[in-house]
Order: structure tokens, then sequence, then C-alpha cells
């Protein structure tokens, strides 16, 4: 899946811009072949689909928006500190706290650590805060019929929204999300709410959008289908004796090399894993110099959920933060009630 940017990233870098919308002209012919494809091969009425997509506008601001992703207009340092806060760590703790059992029952469930399940929702969505405004149906059909460059995809995902809305029994032209049509917390596009949702409290329903069971477990799911390894690494740090451009498959989103041949290239780094190991080289743009990691066959799959090298090292940075954080807390919790025991027994 191509999964769409972390809608917070939107909303914290999107300038002022226009703010027009124009109703969808539904004589168009590719709109119009597109509600006799929904009749004729998924059975809707085209009365139905003619008088949701009436309701629909095209919005100048997500076409702003999607020109513009913080991934390809910002460099990795900058990027980085969006996420790796004290204000995203504590909260994350917060929550971590609040959804424990859900997030160790996932974790436990599907092999995906429970910090990392909470770094996706920290870094998609600041925890379930920020989850976009923009009605779904004139989101994808914006991008649909009005984007050329993606529009064969967005037209698919708006189809997939029309699918998943009769499924789930939800409200079509009430679904919100970012510009993208990304929905809820964990920011499935239609197409992954489709396929990875799962129910994680056994209700019979798949809700990402308020049930944290079903996100927590869905998230985990996504992982596992695209082929997370349990316990196995994510990434590592690397420092380089190479001089000049570096050019072996960095941030290609592919295991171009294994472990051996990083370091006959130059490339210094404490390996987890065996050298035969498939890997791949990062390269990014520091704050004063190029920083080098080192991915592992976990971290690809990360980038399963958004195609970005730089997504990937913000979710695993931020994951290792909040397992780090919540052991302080809990440390610390553990030394106050073991003091107060003190106290009463003195």
């Amino acid at each position: 899946m191509l999964h769409p940017l972390p809608v917070l990233i939107v909303t914290i870098l999107m300038v002022s811009s226009s703010s027009s919308a124009l109703a969808l002209d539904t004589s168009r012919d590719e709109i119009q072949s597109f509600i006799n494809e929904l009749a004729q091969e998924h059975g809707f009425e085209e009365t139905y689909v003619q008088g949701v997509l009436d309701q629909t506008e095209t919005k100048q601001k997500i076409l702003d928006a999607i020109s513009r992703p913080a991934e390809r207009t910002r460099p990795w340092h900058e990027y980085r500190d969006i996420f790796m806060t004290e204000a995203r760590i504590s909260a994350g703790v917060e929550f971590w706290n609040e959804h424990g059992d859900s997030l160790e029952y996932a974790a436990a469930e599907t092999g995906v650590p429970p910090e990392v399940i909470a770094a996706i929702i920290g870094v998609e969505t600041f925890y379930g805060r920020i989850t976009g405004s923009y009605r779904v149906v004139d989101a994808l059909a914006t991008l649909g019929f009005d984007y050329p460059p993606r529009a064969k995809f967005f037209r698919g995902q708006l189809e997939e929204v029309f699918l998943l809305a009769r499924e789930e029994e939800l409200e079509l032209t009430e679904l919100l999300g970012s510009y993208a049509g990304a929905m809820g917390p964990p920011q499935f596009i239609p197409s992954s709410y489709r396929a990875y949702a799962v129910d994680g409290d056994g209700d019979g329903r798949r809700d990402l959008l308020g049930n944290w069971d079903d996100i927590l477990m869905s998230v985990g799911n996504y992982f596992v289908k695209n082929g997370w390894k349990s316990g196995q690494p994510v990434a590592v740090p690397a420092t380089s004796a190479v001089q000049g451009d570096v050019k072996r498959g960095e941030n290609k989103l592919k295991m171009t090399s294994t472990v051996a041949e990083l370091q006959t290239d130059g490339f210094f780094f404490d390996s987890p894993v065996t050298e035969d190991t498939a890997s791949q080289l990062i390269t990014l743009e520091g704050k004063t110099d190029t920083e080098y990691w080192i991915g592992f066959h976990n971290f690809y799959v990360i980038t399963r959920y958004n195609r970005s090298s730089m997504y990937a090292l913000a979710v695993f940075q931020l994951s290792e933060a909040l397992s780090a954080a919540k052991a302080d807390a809990d440390a610390a919790a553990e030394a106050a009630i073991a003091a107060s025991s003190t106290e009463v027994k003195n």
C-alpha cells in the first residue's frame, strides 16, 4: 500500500492557502464512468452514487497539501524534530499507560512490540488527537478526478471507501480524515482498512475510528501481513570511512546489500545479525553531517506503512524513546510505592 503521509505533518506545515471549493461536476465523462462501474461491478444503485458525488466538493487545499509532503520538502533533522519532542514522548507514555492492556494484548498476538504500535499512532495522529478534518469523499474525489499524477490510485480509493462504508455500515458522507483520505488514529486509507483491519475486542465490528482494541490490533496486523519478524532488529546507526558520494542503493527502500557488503564498503556499525543478513544503507541530512543508518527487514516493513525512510526512522526512534521513558516512569512509580511502604512501616 502507498500510505498517505502523517496527517499531523500537514497540520504543522500547512501555510495559509486558498480555501476555494467547487462542487464536483458529475456530468464529466470520467465521473459518469465511475458511477456506472460501481453500479455494474459492485451492485450500487446509480442514484445513490450520483447523490453522494453530487454532495462532493473539489478542494484546492487538498491539491496544495499533496504537492508539498514533508518527506520531500524538509531535511531529516527538521523532519525528526517534528516527532522527537518531550511533549510527544510524554504524551506517548500517557497513551501507553491508558491503553496498556490493549497494547500488550496486540503485541502478544502479533509479535509487534507495543512501543512500535504506539509510535505509529504517535507519528500519524499524535495518539489520536489529530485525525484530519476533510470529508473522505471530498479528498478522494478531488485527488481521483482533479490530480492527474495520482488519479488512478485515488479513484481506486474512492471506490474502496464506497465498499468500506457498505461493509462496515458507516455513513459515507460523514467520514472524516486526512487530505489523502486516511482515517482514524492509525490513518488507514480505505483499501488498507478493508484489507488489514481486525476485530480486536470480539464485538463483531472493525472500528478504526474510535475503538482502541481494534485500532491497536489492526496496526499490529498490518505489520504482520507485510512480513514483520518478531524479535528481529529494525535499524542501527553507522559511521563511514567512505569519501565522496555514497551510491549503494541509499534510501531505495529495498534490501540491496548484506551486512558484510556494507562493512566491506567502509561502514562501521554494531550488527545484531549475521553477516549474510539482507540490509539497506540509509543516508540522511543531519544538522551538521550526513547520518548513516543500516536498516534491516523490519525497517523495510515499517516503510510499507509509509514509503519513506525518514518516516520509518522517525517511527523507530520514537518507539525507542517511548520504551525508555516508559521504563523510567515505571521505575519511578515503583520507587515511590516502595518509599511510601517504608514510611508506613516506620
